[in-house]
């Protein structure tokens, strides 16, 4: 692997499928998937499909900011958390921005709202190319309270 990303424990990132310009994750390898912060979910049926409607509260902290997002249903996954329990979980594919570079991913929604961080970056969003300091945060720009200029 030659020059691999190198990323912080925890990174700002973007979901551009969801309008969803700038969010606080945390990476997490011990987690298989990435998890999203969805205060309501409601399944409906478009075009027989399956699609989840949610609302995400995307700044940690507050729930003055509010999106509504809709995408289709992949698949629904019994996922245990790390406090060990289990839930049964709507999983989504949406477009990751890291470093300015688009990623395809799979994601759950769950009510995050007792967590620090409304996202979550499992390893199989970050499995090729991708090296993680843990003792770094914001190695791709920004702060604790600030997004990188350009997100």
């Amino acid at each position: 692997m030659s020059n691999p990303l190198t990323l912080g424990w925890r990174e700002w990132v973007s979901l551009p499928d969801l309008a969803i310009g700038a969010v606080k994750a945390k990476i997490d390898t011990g987690a298989r998937t990435s998890a999203l912060h969805a205060f309501y979910t409601e399944y409906f049926e478009r075009d027989n499909t399956t699609w989840v409607r949610f609302g995400v509260h995307p700044q940690q902290g507050t729930i003055e900011r509010v999106v509504h997002c809709e995408a289709p249903v992949i698949d629904t996954r019994d996922v245990t958390d790390s406090g060990g329990h289990r839930e049964a979980r709507p999983v989504i594919e949406t477009t990751l921005m890291l470093a300015g570079e688009p990623r395809t991913i799979e994601m759950t929604l769950t009510d995050r709202d007792s967590m620090l961080f409304r996202m979550l970056i499992g390893r199989t969003a970050i499995r090729r190319g991708i090296v993680v300091s843990p003792g770094e945060s914001f190695k791709l720009g920004g702060n604790r309270e600030q997004p990188p200029e350009l997100m």
